[in-house]
């Protein structure tokens, strides 16, 4: 007769990082998808003073937050954070084990590959799990999105509709964070 392992009461949090510059709806169907296997996802604005960014922290922080809301998902199981430093130290501090990674194309692999196995390394008991964006988005950036939205192209099908606000309102004055 075998043994039945017991199920983990523990809840499965991960953290999604990234510099969310801004967020897109391929970064939200990431998170939808992440949701179906983790309990708790930590989105986790990585603060990077050497990136010109378009939002400051703070303002990619809300924009996340009413992507959520948005999003229509519970927002007890989204918590939105910024950090700087190793990703894996602030995993860590917010008890995550798991690295949520998103993936679009061939060319994201290689460079997630080296990062999930750099984490290994200096944390072997944090796992990498990659998490395929929906087919509609695979093509989509921030960094697209910003350079779309700066000569005039159309994104508001491509992001949520804070962040489409918000693009408008930061091209219209000029203005970029950090």
């Amino acid at each position: 007769m075998s043994e039945s392992i017991p199920a983990s009461t523990s809840p499965r949090i991960a953290v999604y990082a990234g510099s969310f510059d801004p967020i897109t709806h391929g970064h939200t169907s990431i998170l939808r998808s992440g949701l179906k296997a983790f309990d708790k996802i930590v989105v986790a604005v990585l603060y990077n003073e050497r990136k010109k960014a378009l939002f400051s922290v703070e303002e990619r922080i809300e924009l996340i937050k009413a992507a959520v809301v948005e999003m229509g998902e519970d927002p007890a199981r989204i918590t939105v954070d910024s950090f700087n430093g190793l990703l894996v130290d602030y995993c860590e501090t917010v008890g995550a084990n798991i690295i949520l990674r998103g993936l679009r194309a061939v060319a994201d692999f290689e460079y997630e590959l080296q990062m999930a196995n750099m984490n290994r390394h200096l944390r072997p008991h944090i796992e990498t799990v990659f998490i395929m964006a929906d087919d509609a988005y695979f093509y989509v950036s921030s960094n697209l999105v910003k350079e779309a939205a700066k000569l005039g192209g159309d994104v508001y099908a491509l992001v949520p509709e804070a962040v489409a606000a918000g693009l408008k309102a930061k091209l219209l004055t000029g203005t970029s964070g950090q």
